[in-house]
């Protein structure tokens, strides 16, 4: 039994030195996301055969690890593709995860501001300590 639930109907196919050029990335990377049940390719003997729809699901794995999106999220979005029903679901849940993502990154910036501020109060301390040395 397959893990992976899509089909190959696409007639464009591609190997998967393509796939690693095209997104400047290796072979082993592809293989894993392979092993992770996102990438499906059929086989011919020991070469592996890459459709259309894996091509667009390495797509959103690498745009979604680019704004911070776990392999678990990512994995999520490319199970609701579906081209033929006009992929609403999927770009609902994918402006969900961004607005989410938006969240986390506002509140690291505010820890990063309060960190920066006991920095600078650490370091004023410790030169107010040492003029007294002097």
């Amino acid at each position: 039994m397959s893990r992976c639930p899509h089909t190959h109907a696409s007639a464009r196919t591609y190997g998967i030195a393509e796939l690693a050029q095209e997104f400047e990335i290796t072979h082993r990377t592809i293989r894993f996301y392979e092993e992770q049940g996102m990438l499906c390719p059929q086989r011919r003997g020991q070469e592996r055969i890459y459709s259309s729809k894996d091509r667009v699901a390495l797509i959103l794995i690498l745009r979604g690890k680019r704004i911070g999106f776990s392999l678990a999220e990512c994995k999520e979005l490319i199970e609701l593709y579906d081209p033929h029903g006009g992929n609403q679901v999927q770009l609902n849940s994918m402006l969900q995860k961004i607005y989410e993502r938006r969240l986390q990154l506002e509140q690291q910036l505010l820890d990063i501001t309060q960190m920066q501020l006991e920095l600078d109060a650490a370091e004023q301390r410790c030169l107010a300590a040492l003029d007294k040395i002097d």
